[in-house]
């Protein structure tokens, strides 16, 4: 899909209740993904050495046994894997509990491959960063709602979910009674009552925070919901020896793909008019003589992420961290990478983790596993990068995609009020101000002399001698007349009282950002459900 700039702007998270945004309409998948299947059908690319077609074969097949070796350990999966050359839907996101929105594209990854035939593989996306181990939570009063930050592990270092691990088991184990407790005035009943048990069973299997969030969410789905799907950790993408062609093949052509990203990158900044320099992504650096990368890297003894940096030295490809870790691979720029893939895979046994960044994780998935993938908004926009890296680096037609996203907001009772009643107060209080006379016409005890002296001045045309007598005069009557209009002053500052203390309790109720399991149960079923059946 590339998004022309209008599109672009259009992307926007839905602002209304229980509404989503669908683009294209799940009609039109069918030709969508029949036009994929052309493209794919053209995958003529030299990969280092093997073409990619054949590749896509391999990561495909990995991606599927990998899935399956994963699903399977905590909910039943068939006793057959998928044909690898048959169709393949994906989607992706974080490891954590994400709002319903996202949920969304979960829920339609399952039930479009159900219409179609696919296999649906939900990437969990675990090289990004576990920045915050709380949860905002809303509570106190419907009248006065507060937002509390409540944890559900202690803070730690800034680490991969791949490497994040439980550190406080007590707090982990009462977050669900703390949320309850915080939330309960507002929503009785939240969906976290029958979810983090689940979390908490997963935690007696595994220590990784986000996989016991992840597996017991795609439990739920699986419980609640019937969704057929599997789901697989990006690191096991990230591990298997297809990609390691593709890592091979992106530093032995660094100085050519860092030049197209950096460039088109501009491009975007200047087609979308984004001035930050680090949005959608930073650019590529150079330092000395070494190329960042568009990968991290980082060792199990030193689990934190850093950029991978790269340079040629005579026959050889030298990789770095550029603080503590170095590593060669034997390869040049135009050079089979059989002997790289291994030494890669070698590294990979020994503890190096070289992970895939955003537009890479998307464009390794879009090009070479799946016929479909489905974005939410953010990464829909900075794909429309990653269709000029396919483009430019690749020479390829770059596969379309979906965008889903939804809102829902908590289903509290409650008086609302919009911005646009207190924008009309504030009006007729500096009405009030500077037209008197308009509210006090018709009153009985209207008084008739200051009116006629207010009309006859500004009856009088303004000139450069009367101007500064005329502006004092007619500020002169205004104050005169504020005695009679004290009682209706009051009733709206009443009502903007009102109006404001309820806005801000909007500002905390209506957030569409609340995690999926701060929602009771049937009001998820019914909103996602109701989606799926208006839409499809």
């Amino acid at each position: 899909m590339s998004i022309s700039p209008l599109e672009h702007d259009q992307l926007r998270a839905p602002r209304e209740d229980r509404t989503a945004l669908v683009q294209p309409p799940f009609d039109q998948v069918a030709d969508l993904v029949g036009e994929n299947l052309r493209l794919r059908d053209q995958l003529h690319y030299d990969l280092q050495g093997r073409p990619l077609e054949e590749i896509s074969h391999l990561a495909r097949s990995e991606l599927l046994a990998a899935a399956r070796r994963w699903t399977g350990a905590y909910r039943n999966v068939p006793s057959e894997l998928p044909d690898p050359r048959g169709l393949m839907f994906l989607a992706g996101h974080q490891p954590q509990m994400f709002h319903p929105g996202v949920w969304f594209k979960n829920i339609a990854l399952g039930e479009l491959a159900r219409q179609h035939g696919a296999a649906a593989v939900n990437l969990i996306v675990d090289n990004d960063i576990l920045s915050d181990a709380t949860l905002r939570v809303p509570g106190h009063s419907v009248s006065d709602p507060h937002v509390e930050q409540i944890p559900f592990d202690r803070p730690d270092p800034k680490i991969p979910f791949e490497e994040r691990r439980i550190g406080d088991r007590e707090l982990f184990s009462s977050f669900d009674r703390r949320v309850v407790e915080q939330i309960a005035p507002l929503v009785p009943d939240p969906l976290i009552r029958q979810y983090w048990p689940l979390v908490r069973a997963r935690a007696e299997h595994t220590d990784n925070l986000g996989a016991c969030l992840a597996q017991a969410r795609h439990q739920l789905e699986g419980l609640a919901w019937g969704l057929e799907t599997f789901e697989v950790p990006q690191s096991d993408v990230c591990a298997g020896e297809a990609f390691q062609w593709l890592v091979a093949h992106l530093l032995a052509q660094l100085p050519r793909f860092r030049a197209i990203h950096n460039e088109a990158l501009r491009e975007y900044r200047r087609t979308y008019r984004v001035r930050s320099a680090s949005h959608p992504v930073p650019e590529l650096a150079e330092e000395e003589t070494w190329l960042e990368a568009p990968l991290w890297v980082w060792t199990a003894e030193e689990p934190h992420r850093r950029r991978l940096f790269a340079r040629s030295t005579g026959g050889e490809i030298a990789m770095s961290d550029r603080q503590s870790w170095e590593a060669r691979l034997p390869l040049g720029a135009d050079g089979d990478a059989g002997r790289a893939v291994e030494r890669l895979l070698e590294l990979q046994r020994g503890g190096v983790r070289i992970r895939s960044r955003a537009l890479i994780t998307t464009l390794w998935a879009r090009l070479a596993l799946g016929d479909l993938f489905i974005h939410g908004i953010g990464g829909a926009k900075y794909d429309r990068l990653t269709d000029m890296l396919i483009e430019r680096f690749f020479g390829l037609r770059p596969p379309r995609f979906m965008v889903l996203s939804a809102t829902l907001h908590l289903p509290i009772e409650r008086d609302r009020a919009t911005p646009e009643e207190a924008q009309a107060i504030e009006r007729e209080l500096r009405g009030l101000n500077y037209q008197p006379e308009q509210y006090l016409d018709g009153l009985a005890d209207a008084p008739a002399d200051l009116l006629a002296d207010k009309r006859r001045w500004i009856e009088t045309p303004q000139t450069v001698e009367n101007a500064r007598r005329r502006c004092r005069a007619i500020r002169a009557v205004n104050a005169a007349l504020q005695p009679w209009l004290e009682d209706r002053r009051k009733r709206l500052r009443d009502r903007q009282t009102q109006i404001l203390r309820r806005l801000r309790a909007e500002s905390v109720l209506a957030s569409r950002d609340y995690a999926f399991c701060l929602y009771p149960e049937p009001t998820l079923r019914g909103f996602l459900s109701g989606l799926l059946h208006k839409t499809m």
